[in-house]
């Protein structure tokens, strides 16, 4: 009786073991900030929201000369920008976001859900509230939010060295003070100016791998002094000094 009792009592024991790594195996991503964490991993044919907020912050790994789109879909070019997202981070590339690369991601995101190296007090040096452009206040600093997954892929590529933004986001009345274009992307939150180092060409060629379709740099009327990128309908890139 004793041993029925032993024998009982382990075969209960290895069930509750089997149960505990099957739940730990399919676990949901752990809280990771007061930013976002996903509901649960990620791969090809998903859809939802949980997709999106996954886009934003490899926005800045599409193909060449491509945007990657934020559709909540996460089909072929979602798969790749995830590889190419493993791949700049030396992590296990099978195109999955999984434990190592929503990881990484927790990792080089902010509590405001910027990345690590960029702030929107970087990106909106015209007032303090996202009112007065193109778009509502809420799109404007979306929009700002993107540009900066985007530069933070930018800046990863270059070495991790640091990227200045002179300007970002523009009211119509910040725009037209600095004599900007009526129709400029910096009206949408959708464009940056940078400036310094590395040099303004190094810039405008490095970001064309990094979901910017629009470019325009030195070599480019009033633009010798910064390399403008931004996010619009079609391609268009322009720097000639720098072979653009």
């Amino acid at each position: 009786m004793f041993r029925r009792t032993l024998r009982i009592a382990a075969a209960l024991l290895l069930t509750a073991t089997a149960s505990l790594v099957v739940a730990t195996t399919t676990a949901a991503p752990a809280q990771a900030d007061t930013c976002y964490t996903w509901p649960r991993y990620l791969h090809a044919g998903m859809t939802g929201d949980d997709v999106r907020q996954l886009q934003i912050r490899i926005s800045g790994y599409p193909a060449y000369g491509q945007v990657l789109a934020l559709d909540g879909s996460y089909g072929p070019a979602t798969e790749a920008a995830v590889r190419r997202f493993q791949q700049a981070w030396g992590l296990t590339v099978d195109g999955k976001a999984g434990p190592q690369t929503l990881g990484k991601i927790y990792d080089l995101q902010d509590g405001d859900c910027t990345p690590a190296n960029f702030s929107y007090s970087e990106m909106n040096r015209c007032n303090s509230d996202w009112s007065g452009g193109a778009v509502s206040a809420s799109t404007a600093k979306f929009n700002a939010l993107v540009v900066m997954w985007k530069l933070e892929a930018m800046r990863h590529a270059l070495g991790d060295v640091s990227i200045n933004i002179s300007s970002g986001f523009r009211s119509y009345a910040c725009n037209s003070a600095v004599g900007g274009s009526p129709t400029s992307k910096h009206l949408y939150g959708l464009a940056a100016d940078l400036i310094g180092r590395p040099s303004l060409c190094t810039l405008a060629k490095q970001s064309r791998y990094h979901g910017f379709n629009l470019i325009l740099g030195p070599g480019y009327p009033d633009h010798n002094d910064h390399t403008h990128v931004a996010t619009q309908t079609s391609l268009y890139w322009e720097a000639p000094s720098c072979g653009i």
